[in-house]
């Protein structure tokens, strides 16, 4: 008996009050056309009401129509659990202001409560949040004025201190795939990650839920490879078939088969970036890698190192990674974030943040909204804005050395380059070093305890954290420091005798300088690791 029902009939089948499960990014992953049909019904009917709502991604593509906007209405939802928002800002802006209860977490954690939730464990006992807003000591992952209860615990084992993220049941999981037969099992050709839909099915069945499985295509029962199904059809109770429209492999991108790796494309005729502050930082910022390093590259400014990598020739020394669960290839940015081009492998999300959290990230690469005197850094919540902090948390917790990489101010700077010299034409009316920070989502202190090595990037200087302080190591020429640092931070850093310079090369229109620089590193796994807790 075939398993594929209309959106509107598996939309019927969500009841009020339900707690709801979905794995996604941007829209990659996203059961768009189920998420329409569950819409529509609450606005004709008033049902599905008061859902618990929980997702590890950011849902949408930075508009007011698709993924998480479906779910604003007043009434719809009553709880959220997630890693990030900031794909869907009227989303965002509701939890905020109170519409539901709503709790931020780190989104490897949520990945992982998954598998915790399939086989019966009380939840994820892990140290990623420690020290952070998620810590129950500060504010527990809690976003807004009616959320009061703790829902993460500070616990002690073996005389350490951890942080347990409790299981719940899932009584609907929704998520998709690429093909589906008639009797469930589900494949994702032509995705670009994997996601954790195998381990959220198994969560949402062992909980006595059902799934709910949204495909583009519907194959003949028993035509579809064993080894290319990602979820059994023993797992999956219904099949949805979505209209071409509906099914996005990004929040920027219909399909690419760059992306799915069914397709490897020349990268070499990708335009170079322009020599601009962004350039100068990216290009600064990478020589910190070492050969045959594994990076993670956080969205926004931090993307540019794998342009300059590229440019520069060393691609081939490096693996870039994305939290996404892909290795290898050129990691994308924008609205094609956590996808790559020409990926060497896919794993789940799970299996990367494991990975992720043991330690298996040589150097991250991550930008920064606010930064603090004792090296604290927010990406979350800030000039009245609310995104989540994503796998960040997971990341920089764990990653051998963090790289903060971003202009020293935001809001109108612009730069000029000449003579291997720059100039601040006009100055960002937002500081970003500031005295404390409005969110903790990076712990100085915690770094500090753990002796990880903390570099902070900026186009006209370059700090680090030492003994939780920031030390002022480089700055840029042509950069004046009592006018174009000092007098843009509220903190004064610790600033030596005589600061160094940072490369002057790296300001030229052509640089070619970093093959050099990384065959005089050491490799990665030669260093020290982290210090013990």
């Amino acid at each position: 008996m075939s398993k594929v029902i209309s959106a509107a009939g598996a939309a019927a089948m969500i009841k009020d009050g339900a707690t709801v499960a979905t794995t996604c990014l941007g829209l990659g992953g996203w059961p768009e056309e189920l998420a329409i049909a569950m819409e529509q019904r609450f606005l004709a009917a008033g049902h599905p009401a008061k859902l618990t709502f929980v997702h590890t991604a950011a849902i949408g593509d930075w508009g007011k129509v698709k993924g998480a906007a479906h779910f604003i209405h007043p009434g719809m939802l009553q709880r959220c659990i997630f890693g990030h928002v900031g794909l869907c800002p009227d989303y965002a802006a509701m939890l905020l202001a109170g519409g539901c209860e709503a709790y931020n977490f780190p989104m490897g954690v949520v990945s992982q409560l998954w598998r915790g939730i399939a086989a019966h464990q009380p939840g994820v006992i892990t140290k990623t949040g420690l020290g952070t807003f998620v810590d129950p000591r500060l504010e527990g992952g809690r976003i807004n004025r009616i959320t009061t209860k703790d829902i993460v615990k500070l616990i002690s084992l073996e005389g350490e201190e951890w942080l347990l993220y409790k299981s719940f049941p899932i009584d609907v999981a929704i998520f998709r795939g690429t093909t589906a037969d008639e009797n469930g099992n589900l494949t994702v050709e032509d995705e670009g990650m994997l996601f954790e839909i195998l381990a959220l099915a198994q969560a949402a069945k062992n909980s006595g839920g059902i799934v709910i499985a949204e495909v583009a295509y519907l194959a003949k029962a028993g035509s579809l490879e064993p080894r290319h199904i990602r979820v059994p059809g023993v797992l999956v109770d219904h099949v949805v078939i979505s209209a071409p429209e509906n099914h996005w492999q990004s929040a920027g991108t219909k399909f690419n088969p760059a992306f799915s790796g069914t397709l490897r494309v020349p990268l070499a005729g990708l335009p170079p970036m322009p020599l601009n502050e962004r350039l100068i930082i990216a290009r600064r910022a990478s020589m910190e890698l070492t050969p045959g390093c594994n990076v993670n590259l956080g969205i926004g400014v931090p993307g540019g190192i794998a342009d300059v990598a590229a440019e520069e020739g060393v691609s081939d020394l490096i693996t870039l990674t994305s939290e996404s669960g892909t290795i290898g290839g050129l990691p994308a940015g924008g609205r094609d974030f956590g996808l790559s081009r020409n990926p060497i492998a896919f794993v789940e999300m799970t299996a990367q943040f494991d990975w992720y959290s043991g330690g298996g990230v040589d150097v991250a690469f991550e930008g920064a909204a606010e930064v603090g005197a004792n090296g604290d850094v927010n990406v979350s919540k800030f000039n009245g804005m609310f995104v989540g902090c994503g796998g960040f948390i997971d990341i920089t917790q764990h990653a051998g050395k963090v790289v903060y990489c971003g202009t020293f101010t935001a809001g109108g700077l612009k730069t000029s380059i000449a003579a291997g010299k720059l100039a601040i034409e006009h100055e960002g009316k937002v500081k970003k070093y500031i005295g404390a920070v409005e969110q903790v989502t990076f712990s100085g202190a915690y770094a500090a305890k753990m002796r990880q090595p903390v570099i902070f990037v900026t186009e006209r200087a370059v700090f680090e954290l030492r003994d939780g302080q920031l030390v002022l190591t480089e700055v840029a020429p042509g950069i004046d420091i009592e006018r174009d640092i000092l007098a843009q931070m509220d903190f004064k850093p610790l600033i030596p005798a005589k600061p160094k310079s940072m490369p002057v090369e790296i300001f030229q229109p052509k640089w070619g300088g970093l093959h050099a620089i990384l065959d005089a590193q050491s490799s990665p796994r030669t260093k020290p690791a982290l210090a013990a807790e």
